[in-house]
């Protein structure tokens, strides 16, 4: 990554003199690598502080086009570094900007520290007009439904103290965007002296907290006594212990194991106990895996309650089911992200690798299930080049980029709607993130900007395959990576439509026994195509295509990835098949729903 070095460095640091300074001072004591912004005059104060008091350095300043991109950029990096990013937001304005970007990073359980900021709350200090509409009483009051805490301090030691607590917050599982507010006024007043700086050391988040022993003694119990032990892996970290741990677990019990594409990579999908590709929802193998099991270990899986109702319908679910995750302590009401009431046998409120752990330490003791040979296989995922038709699917630019890959270690930061989990084999952690949380549009290409940041230097390259409306809507987000002078690869499935709505059109016109020929209407981005290989070059970056035929696929990835490795920020516009959408026709539903529609 490349810095802005300020023409005149502060060298040596001057004294603490404003109380932005000390604000500066602590974000970089907090261990605070980089603040992402949108310049805003409600924290000029502030931005000096970093560059004429720390230098630009400890966090660095990375410029963003858009605050919505500034926390996408943060929420990559978090997916990847599991560690906060810093985020400015300009008052009022600024922070509407951001909403759904931290609605984004608050459904994805993702620690931030956001720093908004407010004119003046003294009005006699406000300049006439623009200090007013820049003003609010209680400016969390737009998101405090969406991120974990916030404050709004109103002297210098109200702020270190904000920052301090914030920090140990966003970090504390379950992670969430945190966010204080700091006047334009309080930070640009003077200080008397400088100001203490408390022994963070003493301020660090507590651990997760453990299961209790009687809880997973209980689960052991279960797991042990199944015959057919079903573990759903969810939110879990991307520590290579704990991914060797989950293996273990699943080796230990002979259990068949589920991953979700909502969430990051947790288990080798090329095993031979993972015996259904990823997916978004419950897929039809993994229906009947689930109707099989006796046992169920839930490791913060996504929508539980929602999953085992697309299996069993509105029956009570049969299989013992053991749910891991403190997800619950967010819960508040205003948001439905607490989805479907989940039912429990054993309930441990605990970090789910420490759940795995705890579960090991007590079936170590026991002897290992043997090995089961009535599961089914793992998707196989074909290794070869792809065959060459004239049309390119999603299925054939996944089978041409891995071919393109190769042996290359790389992370697919996101992938589109349309991609098939057994598309992608994950052998790693960082091999694939997951979806932003939120389900909305424009956080693909910032989360790719953030995750590619905390990859540097990892010898991994950052990929991700977007959609055309989520690149259109998030595009300049890649300005940054440019600018900065980070490598990446963006991809666009680019099919020139809003797919996924036109879908929905489809359903409602046969529900209504209308014309589903007129689906398309309202729905494409025709006439004119957006060239996005050319909006890329715009941006700074290498823009290659639009790709056309598969013949030409090859090529253009083995340019794109060449570029990539000589440190090149570049996207590739590939025009994919406009109908093609795997599943889509029954995305979601539980049995009764399914059942419902055939019978129409």
């Amino acid at each position: 990554m490349s810095v802005e070095r300020p023409t005149v460095p502060p060298a040596p640091r001057p004294p603490m003199a404003w109380a932005s300074d000390a604000f500066a001072e602590l974000l970089g004591r907090l261990r605070l690598r980089h603040i992402a912004l949108n310049p805003g005059a409600s924290y000029r104060g502030l931005h000096d502080s970093l560059v004429n008091y720390l230098g630009n350095e400890d966090p660095r300043i990375l410029v963003c086009l858009h605050e919505e991109h500034a926390v996408s950029i943060a929420h990559g990096y978090a997916k990847v570094a599991e560690e906060p990013m810093a985020v400015a937001l300009h008052s009022n304005v600024g922070l509407m900007h951001a909403t759904m970007a931290l609605y984004n990073a608050w459904c994805d359980r993702v620690p931030m520290l956001v720093i908004g900021a407010t004119g003046p709350l003294d009005a006699a200090a406000r300049r006439p007009w623009i200090d007013w509409i820049h003003t609010a009483s209680d400016q969390a009051a737009l998101i405090r439904p969406y991120i974990k805490w916030d404050d709004q301090p109103l002297s210098v030691t109200a702020g270190v103290e904000a920052l301090v607590r914030a920090d140990a917050l966003t970090r504390a599982y379950p992670c969430a965007p945190v966010y204080v507010c700091l006047d334009a006024a309080l930070q640009e007043s003077e200080l008397d002296a400088p100001v203490a700086m408390p022994a963070l050391e003493r301020h660090r988040p507590p651990p997760p907290p453990a299961a209790g022993a009687a809880e997973l003694d209980a689960a052991a119990e279960i797991l042990a006594t199944a015959e057919r032990p079903l573990i759903l892996a969810g939110r879990v970290s991307r520590s290579t212990a704990a991914w060797d741990e989950r293996v273990e677990l699943a080796e230990r019990l002979e259990a068949a194991v589920l991953t979700d594409l909502k969430a990051g990579a947790a288990f080798p999908t090329a095993h031979r106990l993972h015996p259904a590709a990823p997916a978004t929802f419950l897929s039809a193998e993994g229906t009947e895996l689930l109707r099989a099991c006796d046992a169920l270990v839930a490791l913060d899986w996504i929508d539980l309650g929602g999953t085992l109702r697309q299996a069993f319908g509105d029956a009570p679910p049969p299989p013992r089911i053991i749910s891991a995750s403190s997800d619950f302590v967010l819960h508040n009401g205003w948001s439905k992200d607490h989805f479907a009431l989940a039912p429990a046998d054993v309930a441990l409120t605990a970090h789910p690798d420490a759940v795995v752990s705890g579960l090991l330490e007590r079936l170590r003791e026991r002897e290992p299930a043997r090995e089961r040979t009535d599961w089914p296989p793992p998707p196989r995922i074909d290794r070869e080049a792809p065959p060459v038709h004239e049309e390119i699917t999603v299925s054939s630019l996944a089978a041409a980029l891995r071919d393109a890959l190769g042996e290359r270690d790389s992370c697919l930061v996101r992938a589109p709607l349309g991609w098939s989990g057994g598309d992608w084999a994950c052998a790693h952690p960082l091999d694939y993130l997951g979806q932003d949380g939120g389900a909305g549009l424009a956080s693909g290409p910032g989360m790719l900007v953030g995750a590619a940041l905390a990859l540097e230097g990892s010898g991994r390259m950052a990929v991700a395959v977007l959609g055309d409306g989520d690149t259109l809507m998030g595009a300049t987000a890649l300005w940054s990576a440019a600018r900065y002078r980070i490598p990446l690869l963006a991809i666009v499935a680019n099919n020139r439509t809003y797919l996924n709505d036109e879908i929905h059109q489809e359903r409602v016109a046969r529900a209504r026994s209308r014309p589903i020929e007129n689906r398309w209407v309202g729905q494409q981005l025709r006439d004119p195509d957006p060239d996005l290989a050319a909006l890329g070059r715009s941006l700074g970056l290498r823009g290659i295509g639009p790709v056309e035929r598969a013949a030409d696929l090859a090529a253009a990835l083995a340019e794109a990835i060449a570029a990539v490795e000589a440190g090149e920020a570049v996207i590739v516009d590939v025009r994919v098949l406009a109908g093609d959408y795997p599943g889509a026709s029954t995305s979601g539903e539980n049995a009764s729903q399914t059942a419902t529609r055939k019978a129409r």
